[in-house]
């Protein structure tokens, strides 16, 4: 069984007590954090290995790094094929810096967005510019409402009831 199953079976058990649940999260989430800290240090440098390798590197277990791996993928320049993944696949830790932040920001993670080593990365402008794309970029307009009598977008010349806008 591929290692990411394992992983979602875990992380995302529903039978499992929810306080069990949120401590494994909570002790997720502070490892996670810590790996980004030392991968924040040399944001330029492409860490690469086995799963089995960047667990012992980053001092986590296999399944811990399988879940990071699983969240850090959307962010890489040359993704990793977690779906198949082993403990012996060479995996790269070669992340866009603007589209690590942004998914940081997309998934509310403000205890990564939020890390001292971003300050280094990117200027405090930058950082404010890049959270409000994101937050811009969930966000859905509406259109201005067509009225009965308005003219027909469709560009017909007629009247939206007469026109697209009638029940037919």
């Amino acid at each position: 069984m591929a290692l990411l199953q394992d992983w979602q079976t875990i992380a995302y058990n529903q039978e499992e007590d929810k306080k069990k649940l949120q401590k494994f999260w909570q002790d997720y989430f502070l490892l996670e954090k810590g790996i980004y800290e030392q991968l924040l240090e040399n944001p330029d440098e492409v860490v690469t290995g086995t799963v089995k390798e960047l667990a012992e590197k980053y001092n986590v277990s296999i399944m811990e790094m399988t879940g990071f791996l699983d969240g850090i993928n959307d962010s890489l320049k040359e993704k990793n094929p977690i779906e198949e993944m082993t403990e012996d696949t060479v995996v790269n830790l070669g992340f866009e810096k603007e589209l690590l932040y942004k998914n940081m920001v997309d998934a509310k993670a403000d205890w990564l967005y939020n890390l001292p080593q971003w300050e280094a990365i990117f200027s405090e402008e930058k950082r404010k510019e890049l959270y409000r794309e994101q937050k811009k970029a969930g966000t859905i307009v509406k259109g201005k409402k067509i009225g009965r009598n308005d003219p027909c977008p469709c560009g017909s010349g007629k009247k939206y009831k007469n026109c697209c806008g009638r029940n037919k």
